[in-house]
């Protein structure tokens, strides 16, 4: 058994990889930022993420990384928002570094595309981490916090660069409930986490409004076309939106009452407002502001994206749902897709 994993951030996501790690690791530690968090963890629950869910006793919550021993620490989890990457890591850059130069891999699980830059998790780790591009890698599919802590059999998608620290690091994620499958396409699985949430966003706004599964799937398979074609700008493989970290984790999320994002649509179908749920809420709800990175990006590139233009619509000019969706429907049959 391996020494220590230290994952970054004691948010649902990272908290439920801690737990897999920690059948495989002598102990895990989660890096937080909060004292709430860091005693509810330390008390063997994080309550305020996964309430209900017991953590293994080899699981601690630390507030300060000076008292690590680099010695020790085998694998790093990014656990942080992709807002957060670049203010956290450009100010703890030299224990990464540190990290790095002994050979330590890392596994993001952010999932977003920054809305100023329109770069995503990898673009931001390159900026900062140049060098050390080879080992990091990216987690993303149809994966529940909640589910993976309860040991339901889950299958994702790692995206890296080099393939022995891909497989390395699918192994030491490694459960009998638990598996990552390696692939190279870094763009494909970090597009299709991202952008399935814009689309888990719009499930739940669909729902709310009263359509049901006709709608719904009519939404998932527009939704992959679009995605595609965002797909196609970044040189992602098509069979990549098809799979774990595309078609997996659409369906999961926009069918799903465990999906924030989808959750979030449900409350704007009542008619809150976007700025009145995220301020009451916790948790971060990734697709908000990808739905805007996503439109920029359209924009940038002039991708075809009717649909995730209508989100934007909806969450950033408070366009009615139902006209909204009275305009989607109201498209020209001229040309042959």
């Amino acid at each position: 058994m391996s020494q220590k994993a230290l994952v970054i951030g004691g948010g649902a996501f990272g908290t439920s990889i801690a737990s897999i790690l920690s059948e495989n690791f002598k102990s895990v530690i989660i890096h937080v930022r909060s004292d709430d968090v860091l005693n509810a963890i330390n008390n063997g629950e994080n309550s305020f993420y996964l309430p209900g869910q017991k953590l293994a006793s080899n699981i601690s919550a630390i507030k300060n990384l000076d008292n690590i021993n680099l010695d020790e620490i085998s694998i790093v989890v990014n656990g942080l928002p992709t807002s957060a990457i670049n203010p956290y890591f450009q100010g703890h850059s030299d224990f990464f570094e540190s990290l790095f130069e002994k050979g330590t891999p890392l596994v993001s699980l952010s999932k977003g595309i920054d809305v100023d830059t329109l770069e995503l998790p990898d673009d931001l780790f390159a900026d900062i981490f140049p060098q050390y591009l080879e080992q990091i890698t990216y987690l993303s599919g149809p994966s529940f916090a909640k589910e993976i802590v309860e040991k339901q059999i889950t299958i994702v998608a790692l995206a890296g660069k080099d393939p022995d620290i891909l497989l390395n690091v699918s192994e030491m994620l490694k459960t009998n409930y638990f598996r990552c499958i390696p692939t190279y396409d870094i763009k494909g699985v970090l597009l299709g986490g991202a952008l399935k949430n814009i689309l888990a966003i719009a499930g739940g706004i669909l729902e709310g409004l009263g359509y049901n599964h006709n709608t719904r799937a009519a939404m998932i398979t527009r939704g992959i076309t679009e995605m595609l074609r965002f797909g196609k700008v970044l040189n992602a493989r098509p069979e990549t939106f098809y799979g774990f970290a595309g078609m997996g984790d659409l369906i999961l999320t926009t069918t799903s009452s465990l999906s924030r994002n989808k959750t979030f649509g449900l409350e704007i179908a009542k008619g809150r407002s976007a700025a009145e749920i995220i301020k009451s809420q916790r948790s971060v709800v990734e697709g908000y502001k990808t739905t805007h990175a996503a439109f920029k990006m359209a924009q940038k590139y002039q991708i075809r994206a009717k649909l995730f233009d209508s989100i934007y619509q909806i969450l950033y000019e408070d366009k009615d749902c139902q006209e909204v969706l009275k305009e989607l429907m109201s498209f020209s049959i001229s040309t042959i897709e």
